[in-house]
Formats: structure tokens, C-alpha cells, sequence
């Protein structure tokens, strides 16, 4: 069996993988080679390296691993006609971006970006609008293993968690559930209002200005699922007409972000340039789900961890 991977995990990382499957040839490579895609059995990607065309190329190839939990950008089409498991790291990004996520909160309640501001102008001020997390309720869309993760931190912190999907099926560390349809009503209760909702059909533009309309004015909203969630206009307008309190942005329809985009200098706005999963064991988890799944797979096995459904995009 040879397994193809397109980028190339630490020497720390790479060796014991290779001698826990001697009977596997490992190939790593920064990049995508078309002979080294040919010759294939299993590809671990990040998903961003494929394309339509050198799908084509795919003639042996079975399982695609996607050290990534997003697949918008993968041929979904070409791999589901060819018939080809694909599994993904779901749930690894779950504590960096959860502490990513708690921190912003806490830095804008705390009124950290007011202090770090003082402290270039060297100047002594008591100013600070400072408020308190505790008995604020959060609004979390898509409670998944992410939103679920934020949700079990804030209700540590004495916060109350909404949790918000299509189904309106319970979901850990959530006080209460609400599907999409009575998200309208949902959303006047929330102090902080959290996406970490997938790309799909269903969740492109979700959010209109009504829902912001809908907000408590000085409402924390934060997006760091997918940039469809909401018309960037839109936002754009809700901020400057003050539907909301603060925008705290990890995600956007267009990466990276434009120079001259207005988001980047509206006031009471953060950009945070698609970072908030990066950690320094990202692949040592990532490896921690695929070993697993290769154990099954060399039995013969096909009930790998996350497996995915491309139809649906998740």
C-alpha cells in the first residue's frame, strides 16, 4: 500500500508513523506530484491541493484523509463519482479554537484593546469600560465539537449557552437548543452571539440584517465558522448603523482579506485572519485520528473515524 501525503509532518512526527506501518510505503511531499498521485492508495492532503483536474490522475486511489475539517474547496463531484472515502480531523481544532474564542471575549470584556492602547501612549487612565462575563447568555450556531468545547468554557465562566442547529437536536454543554427557524426569536437574549456553522447550501447567507436587527445593541457577534454565513454588506451595514456592540471576524467570503476592505478599519471590529485553529500540535492531532483509521483500513474496514458526506459538505 502507498499513502501520499502532500505535506510533510516534523521529523518527530514522521518517523514513528513510518515504523508503526512497515508494511505501508509513505511518501511525503510539499505539494501535489501528478506520478506521485497516480501511484496512490490513500492521499492525506489538506484539502486545498486538489483540484478537477488532477482528480483525473486518481486511478488507484481509495481514501482521501483531510487534515482539515472543511472540504469547500475540494472537487467534491469528481471524488464522489470515483467513489472514494474521504475522512477528515473533525474535532481537533476544537481546543485552540475554543480558547481562541474565549479569549477575544474576555479581552474586549475585560477592555484589554483599550489598555494595550494606553500603554503605547504612555498614559495612566481608570477609564476602562470593563464588564463582566458572568451571567451573560452566548447564542452558539453549530454545537457541534467546537461550539460544544466554547460552551463547556463559558458555562465554567457562569454563562448561559443557547445552542442553535438545523435539527434542533440537544447538544453538549447547552442549556437550552434551538433550530435555525426560531433563531429570530433566539437571538434578543444573547449577549454573545457565536458561529462555527459549516459551509453548506443551508448556512450560506443564514444571517441577514433582521437577525442583526435582532441583536442586543451591544452584542458580541464573532464568526469563525465560514465567510458565507453572512453578506460581508451586510455586516458591514449593521456594524455602522450600531445593530451590534462588536464584530469579532476569523472567517470571510473572500480570503485573504483586501487591503483596502472597510472591515479592517471599522471601529469595534476584529480581523483575525483565519488563525484561530492554528496550534503547534495540529498535526501531532491530526496524526492521533488518521492512525486509528489506518489500523481499520488495513484490516479491510471502512468505519473510519469522520467519515464524511460530500453531498452535504461535512
Amino acid at each position: 500500500m502507498r499513502i501520499y501525503f502532500t505535506f510533510e509532518p516534523r521529523t518527530d512526527l514522521r518517523e514513528p508513523l513510518v515504523a508503526e506501518f512497515p508494511q505501508v510505503d509513505f511518501i511525503f511531499e510539499t505539494g501535489i506530484s501528478i506520478e506521485e498521485l497516480q501511484r496512490a492508495d490513500v492521499l492525506v492532503t489538506y484539502g486545498e491541493d486538489l483540484n478537477k483536474e488532477n482528480m483525473n490522475y486518481t486511478t488507484n486511489l481509495k481514501w482521501i484523509f483531510v487534515a482539515s475539517a472543511g472540504v469547500e474547496k475540494m472537487p467534491a463531484q469528481a471524488i464522489m463519482e470515483r467513489n472514494i472515502l474521504v475522512s477528515n480531523v473533525r474535532g481537533i481544532h476544537k481546543t485552540p479554537m475554543a480558547e481562541s474564542m474565549l479569549a477575544h471575549i474576555l479581552a474586549i470584556k475585560r477592555a484589554l484593546p483599550w489598555i494595550y492602547e494606553q500603554q503605547k501612549k504612555s498614559e495612566w487612565s481608570k477609564k476602562a469600560k470593563q464588564s463582566e462575563l458572568r451571567d451573560s447568555t452566548a447564542l452558539i450556531l453549530g454545537p457541534g465539537a467546537i461550539g460544544s468545547e466554547v460552551g463547556r468554557l463559558l458555562q465554567a465562566f457562569g454563562v448561559t449557552t443557547i445552542g442553535c442547529n438545523r435539527s434542533g437536536k440537544e447538544a453538549a454543554y447547552m442549556d437550552n437548543i434551538v433550530c435555525f427557524d426560531q433563531l429570530i426569536e433566539a437571538l434578543p437574549k444573547a449577549d454573545i452571539v457565536i458561529s462555527v456553522l459549516p459551509k453548506t447550501d443551508e448556512t450560506t447567507h443564514l444571517l441577514n440584517l433582521e437577525h442583526f436587527k435582532a441583536m442586543k445593541s451591544n452584542a458580541i457577534f464573532m464568526n469563525f465558522g465560514r465567510g458565507n454565513l453572512v453578506e460581508e454588506d451586510t455586516l458591514i451595514q449593521a456594524i455602522q448603523a450600531g445593530e451590534i456592540g462588536y464584530a469579532v471576524l476569523d472567517v470571510f467570503e473572500q480570503e485573504p482579506l483586501a487591503a483596502d476592505h472597510p472591515l479592517w478599519s471599522l471601529p469595534n471590529v476584529i480581523v483575525s485572519p483565519h488563525i484561530s485553529s492554528h496550534s503547534s500540535r495540529y498535526v501531532e492531532r491530526s496524526l492521533e485520528i488518521f492512525k486509528p483509521s489506518l489500523e481499520k483500513w488495513l484490516r479491510g474496514e471502512k468505519d473510519l473515524e469522520n467519515v464524511m458526506d460530500l453531498s452535504r459538505g461535512y
